[in-house]
């Protein structure tokens, strides 16, 4: 594999070198042209994506808006540990490089290198806990939820 700086993803930032060293000989490296698809929403999430180089659009049906990332960003990390469709499509804008985790892949890092899988779960946990946070703090406070509430008129 070739040389990544791995701790350029937050998602990687708290892993040993050892279990970067133990991660790196189960990804896969990939690339994608400008318009290939690296995933589409609705189909089979297969397992973690970083991106590495270029720029990938991110959109969905419910957010047609969309973003674009580039090198540093991890996509469809939940895929590791739920199996199900992913929930958006994502783009190449240009000649991009990634690293696919495909789950079975992460299913054998978790036999070979049990503290490597566990911390990279951290990892994993902890941003999606930072998300939710996130949306639940725009749902405002409990009191301004029960403003009106059960009020019929």
């Amino acid at each position: 594999m070739s040389k990544i700086d791995f701790k350029k993803f937050s998602l990687l930032a708290d892993l040993s070198e050892q279990d970067l060293e133990a991660l790196s000989e189960v990804l896969e490296e990939k690339s994608a042209s400008a318009g290939v698809a690296l995933f589409r929403e609705g189909s089979e999430a297969e397992g973690l994506v970083l991106i590495t180089s270029g720029k990938v659009r991110v959109e969905s049906r419910r957010s047609p808006d969309g973003m674009s990332l580039g090198a540093g960003h991890a996509l469809a990390a939940v895929s590791l540990f739920v199996i199900g469709p992913h929930e958006a499509t994502a783009i190449a804008e240009c000649r991009c490089k990634y690293l696919l985790l495909p789950r079975t892949s992460f299913c054998r890092l978790s036999d070979d290198a049990p503290r490597t899988a566990c911390r990279l779960a951290e990892s994993v946990v902890s941003e999606l806990a930072d998300v939710l946070r996130e949306g639940l703090s725009s749902w405002g406070t409990a009191e301004d939820a029960s403003d009106g509430a059960g009020d019929s008129g």
